[in-house]
Protein backbone atom coordinates (compact mmCIF):
# COMPACT_ATOMS: atom_id res chain seq x y z
CA UNK A 1 0.00 0.00 0.00
CA UNK A 2 2.82 2.54 0.65
CA UNK A 3 4.46 1.75 -2.48
CA UNK A 4 0.95 2.14 -4.39
CA UNK A 5 1.03 5.70 -2.28
CA UNK A 6 4.20 6.58 -3.35
CA UNK A 7 3.37 5.78 -7.03
CA UNK A 8 -0.39 7.66 -6.55
CA UNK A 9 1.39 10.80 -5.39
CA UNK A 10 4.39 10.66 -7.89
CA UNK A 11 2.00 10.67 -10.54
CA UNK A 12 -0.11 13.57 -9.10
CA UNK A 13 3.07 16.02 -8.45
CA UNK A 14 4.37 14.85 -12.40
CA UNK A 15 1.01 15.99 -13.79
CA UNK A 16 0.90 19.28 -11.86
CA UNK A 17 4.51 19.70 -13.40
CA UNK A 18 3.26 18.83 -16.75
CA UNK A 19 0.44 21.74 -16.03
CA UNK A 20 2.79 24.54 -14.75
CA UNK A 21 5.03 23.70 -17.78
CA UNK A 22 1.98 24.33 -20.10
CA UNK A 23 1.09 27.32 -18.83
CA UNK A 24 4.93 28.61 -18.80
CA UNK A 25 4.79 27.84 -22.47
CA UNK A 26 1.65 29.36 -22.80
CA UNK A 27 2.77 32.93 -21.33
CA UNK A 28 5.96 32.71 -23.08
CA UNK A 29 3.74 32.87 -26.55
CA UNK A 30 1.44 35.60 -25.15
CA UNK A 31 4.77 37.73 -24.56
CA UNK A 32 5.58 37.09 -27.78
CA UNK A 33 2.63 37.80 -29.63
CA UNK A 34 2.10 41.16 -27.80
CA UNK A 35 5.45 41.91 -28.76
CA UNK A 36 5.01 41.04 -32.07
CA UNK A 37 1.92 43.32 -32.24
CA UNK A 38 3.78 46.40 -30.84
CA UNK A 39 6.42 46.56 -33.24
CA UNK A 40 3.80 45.66 -36.15
CA UNK A 41 2.22 48.76 -34.65
CA UNK A 42 4.88 50.57 -35.07
CA UNK A 43 5.74 50.22 -38.65
CA UNK A 44 2.65 50.89 -39.26
CA UNK A 45 2.95 54.56 -36.62
CA UNK A 46 5.68 55.39 -39.20
CA UNK A 47 4.45 54.82 -42.68
CA UNK A 48 1.85 57.02 -41.29
CA UNK A 49 4.13 59.36 -40.80
CA UNK A 50 6.17 59.31 -44.00
CA UNK A 51 2.60 59.57 -45.77
CA UNK A 52 1.76 62.64 -43.71
CA UNK A 53 5.03 64.60 -43.87
CA UNK A 54 5.11 68.37 -45.00
CA UNK A 55 6.16 69.09 -48.35
CA UNK A 56 9.61 70.48 -48.63
CA UNK A 57 9.99 74.21 -48.79
CA UNK A 58 11.01 76.00 -51.45
CA UNK A 59 14.71 77.29 -51.70
CA UNK A 60 17.14 78.96 -54.59
CA UNK A 61 18.27 75.48 -54.52
CA UNK A 62 15.38 73.18 -55.44
CA UNK A 63 13.25 75.92 -56.95
CA UNK A 64 14.00 75.75 -60.80
CA UNK A 65 13.47 71.87 -61.12
CA UNK A 66 9.93 72.35 -58.87
CA UNK A 67 8.64 74.87 -61.25
CA UNK A 68 10.37 72.95 -64.42
CA UNK A 69 7.84 70.32 -63.71
CA UNK A 70 5.19 72.39 -61.98
CA UNK A 71 4.39 74.58 -65.20
CA UNK A 72 3.90 71.11 -67.58
CA UNK A 73 1.09 69.74 -64.99
CA UNK A 74 -0.68 72.97 -64.55
CA UNK A 75 -1.31 74.93 -68.17
CA UNK A 76 -3.52 77.57 -66.96
CA UNK A 77 -2.70 81.34 -67.71
CA UNK A 78 -5.52 83.33 -66.90
CA UNK A 79 -6.04 85.25 -63.72
CA UNK A 80 -8.42 87.41 -61.82
CA UNK A 81 -7.59 89.81 -59.31
CA UNK A 82 -10.41 90.98 -57.19
CA UNK A 83 -10.03 94.31 -55.02
CA UNK A 84 -13.01 96.65 -53.94
CA UNK A 85 -12.71 98.82 -56.67
CA UNK A 86 -13.05 95.89 -58.91
CA UNK A 87 -11.42 93.03 -61.48
CA UNK A 88 -8.63 92.81 -63.03
CA UNK A 89 -7.96 90.00 -65.55
CA UNK A 90 -4.58 88.88 -66.47
CA UNK A 91 -3.25 86.88 -69.33
CA UNK A 92 0.31 84.92 -68.19
CA UNK A 93 2.66 84.57 -71.50
CA UNK A 94 3.59 80.86 -71.79
CA UNK A 95 7.16 82.37 -73.15
CA UNK A 96 7.98 83.19 -69.48
CA UNK A 97 6.65 79.59 -68.43
CA UNK A 98 8.88 79.23 -64.68
CA UNK A 99 7.33 82.99 -63.58
CA UNK A 100 3.70 82.27 -64.71
CA UNK A 101 4.16 78.87 -63.26
CA UNK A 102 5.20 80.61 -60.09
CA UNK A 103 1.99 82.48 -60.20
CA UNK A 104 -0.24 79.94 -60.75
CA UNK A 105 1.52 77.94 -57.54
CA UNK A 106 0.68 80.92 -55.42
CA UNK A 107 -2.60 81.82 -56.59
CA UNK A 108 -3.36 77.43 -55.96
CA UNK A 109 -1.44 78.35 -52.65
CA UNK A 110 -3.86 81.06 -51.11
CA UNK A 111 -1.13 83.41 -51.50
CA UNK A 112 -2.08 86.37 -52.70
CA UNK A 113 -5.47 87.06 -50.32
CA UNK A 114 -5.18 89.55 -48.23
CA UNK A 115 -2.22 90.96 -49.12
CA UNK A 116 -1.75 94.45 -50.51
CA UNK A 117 -1.06 97.24 -53.31
CA UNK A 118 1.64 98.93 -50.99
CA UNK A 119 3.47 100.57 -53.51
CA UNK A 120 1.37 103.23 -55.87
CA UNK A 121 2.52 105.81 -58.22
CA UNK A 122 0.19 107.51 -60.35
CA UNK A 123 1.38 107.27 -63.88
CA UNK A 124 3.83 105.09 -63.34
CA UNK A 125 2.78 101.62 -61.53
CA UNK A 126 0.86 99.55 -59.02
CA UNK A 127 2.74 97.51 -57.14
CA UNK A 128 1.15 94.10 -54.82
CA UNK A 129 1.64 91.18 -52.93
CA UNK A 130 3.22 92.08 -50.00
CA UNK A 131 1.69 93.76 -46.83
CA UNK A 132 2.38 94.45 -43.32
CA UNK A 133 0.37 91.74 -41.93
CA UNK A 134 2.35 89.61 -39.90
CA UNK A 135 0.02 86.69 -41.67
CA UNK A 136 1.55 87.39 -45.08
CA UNK A 137 5.18 86.84 -43.79
CA UNK A 138 4.09 83.33 -41.82
CA UNK A 139 2.95 82.20 -45.46
CA UNK A 140 6.10 83.26 -47.20
CA UNK A 141 7.90 80.87 -44.36
CA UNK A 142 5.68 78.21 -45.36
CA UNK A 143 5.97 78.61 -48.97
CA UNK A 144 9.63 78.79 -48.71
CA UNK A 145 12.56 81.44 -49.58
CA UNK A 146 13.63 81.67 -53.09
CA UNK A 147 14.19 83.81 -56.31
CA UNK A 148 13.58 83.43 -59.60
CA UNK A 149 16.12 84.45 -62.66
CA UNK A 150 15.51 86.99 -64.83
CA UNK A 151 13.97 86.21 -68.28
CA UNK A 152 13.98 89.65 -70.32
CA UNK A 153 15.10 88.23 -74.12
CA UNK A 154 11.03 87.14 -74.84
CA UNK A 155 10.59 90.53 -76.85
CA UNK A 156 8.22 92.11 -74.39
CA UNK A 157 8.10 95.58 -73.28
CA UNK A 158 7.04 97.30 -70.63
CA UNK A 159 4.14 98.67 -72.04
CA UNK A 160 0.97 99.84 -70.46
CA UNK A 161 -0.94 96.95 -68.79
CA UNK A 162 1.86 94.59 -68.41
CA UNK A 163 2.74 92.72 -65.60
CA UNK A 164 6.08 92.24 -64.21
CA UNK A 165 8.16 90.79 -61.75
CA UNK A 166 10.59 93.18 -59.45
CA UNK A 167 13.53 92.09 -57.96
CA UNK A 168 14.57 91.46 -54.88
CA UNK A 169 16.04 93.75 -52.73
CA UNK A 170 18.27 91.96 -50.13
CA UNK A 171 21.70 90.19 -51.35
CA UNK A 172 20.69 90.61 -54.92
CA UNK A 173 23.13 92.25 -57.56
CA UNK A 174 21.94 90.15 -60.38
CA UNK A 175 17.98 91.83 -59.66
CA UNK A 176 16.87 88.11 -58.99
CA UNK A 177 13.06 88.34 -59.65
CA UNK A 178 11.12 88.06 -56.17
CA UNK A 179 8.39 85.46 -56.26
CA UNK A 180 5.54 87.05 -53.93
CA UNK A 181 5.49 90.20 -55.30
CA UNK A 182 4.46 91.92 -58.87
CA UNK A 183 4.16 95.37 -60.65
CA UNK A 184 1.30 96.33 -63.15
CA UNK A 185 2.38 99.27 -65.53
CA UNK A 186 -0.15 101.84 -65.47
CA UNK A 187 1.77 104.50 -66.95
CA UNK A 188 0.64 106.16 -70.81
CA UNK A 189 3.00 105.37 -73.09
CA UNK A 190 4.93 102.87 -71.06
CA UNK A 191 7.55 102.57 -69.07
CA UNK A 192 10.39 101.31 -71.15
CA UNK A 193 13.15 102.65 -68.84
CA UNK A 194 12.43 99.34 -66.85
CA UNK A 195 13.06 97.16 -70.11
CA UNK A 196 15.72 94.57 -69.68
CA UNK A 197 15.71 94.46 -65.70
CA UNK A 198 12.42 93.34 -64.92
CA UNK A 199 10.43 90.07 -66.51
CA UNK A 200 7.33 90.74 -68.24
CA UNK A 201 5.17 87.50 -67.67
CA UNK A 202 1.90 88.99 -68.67
CA UNK A 203 -0.46 90.95 -69.13
CA UNK A 204 -3.90 92.96 -68.52
CA UNK A 205 -7.02 91.50 -70.58
CA UNK A 206 -9.99 93.17 -68.56
CA UNK A 207 -10.11 95.84 -65.81
CA UNK A 208 -7.38 98.66 -67.22
CA UNK A 209 -9.66 100.84 -65.55
CA UNK A 210 -9.53 99.38 -62.85
CA UNK A 211 -5.66 99.91 -62.49
CA UNK A 212 -6.26 103.72 -63.01
CA UNK A 213 -8.42 104.14 -60.29
CA UNK A 214 -5.69 102.24 -57.87
CA UNK A 215 -3.31 104.60 -59.38
CA UNK A 216 -5.25 107.86 -58.60
CA UNK A 217 -5.30 106.83 -54.84
CA UNK A 218 -4.05 109.48 -51.94
CA UNK A 219 -0.33 107.65 -50.73
CA UNK A 220 1.81 108.77 -47.91
CA UNK A 221 5.61 109.64 -48.29
CA UNK A 222 6.29 106.40 -49.45
CA UNK A 223 3.90 105.24 -51.64
CA UNK A 224 1.59 103.45 -49.55
CA UNK A 225 -1.83 103.99 -50.00
CA UNK A 226 -3.62 105.80 -46.70
CA UNK A 227 -5.95 103.66 -47.24
CA UNK A 228 -5.15 100.12 -47.94
CA UNK A 229 -5.92 98.10 -51.03
CA UNK A 230 -6.23 94.49 -50.32
CA UNK A 231 -6.52 91.67 -52.94
CA UNK A 232 -9.35 90.20 -52.18
CA UNK A 233 -8.63 86.85 -53.97
CA UNK A 234 -6.71 85.64 -56.96
CA UNK A 235 -8.88 82.95 -58.89
CA UNK A 236 -7.52 80.84 -61.77
CA UNK A 237 -10.20 81.51 -65.08
CA UNK A 238 -8.79 78.67 -67.42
Amino acid sequence: MKYIFLVVVSLFLLNCEDKQSDKKTNTSVTETSKKNKKDTFSEKDVEIKTIEKEPERLTDENAMEFFLQYEKENPENKVRITTRFGDIDILLFNETKFHRANFIFLTKQNYFEGTQFYRVINNFIIQAGNSDDSKVSKKRNNIGRYLLPTDTKRGFKHDRGVISMPSGEIDNPYKLASPFEFFIVQQEGGAHHLDGDYTIFGKVIKGLDVVDMIAKQKTDVGDWPLQNIYIEKVEILE
